[in-house]
């Protein structure tokens, strides 16, 4: 795996979207780029139940 330059994602930012990937069971993370930065994370949790 590559190394992200230090530029691209943040310290903060890498703690939120590891945090969010942690708690996500179904769903989706989009990371939002502009100009080479993440500018917004996005979380879209399913939820499901059983049968």
């Amino acid at each position: 795996m590559t190394a992200l330059p230090a530029q691209v994602l943040s310290d903060d930012q890498l703690s939120k979207l590891l945090e969010l990937l942690k708690e996500l069971k179904f769903g989706s993370v989009t990371l939002i780029v502009q100009d080479g930065k993440v500018v917004q994370i996005d979380k879209t949790e399913k939820l499901r139940f059983g049968k």
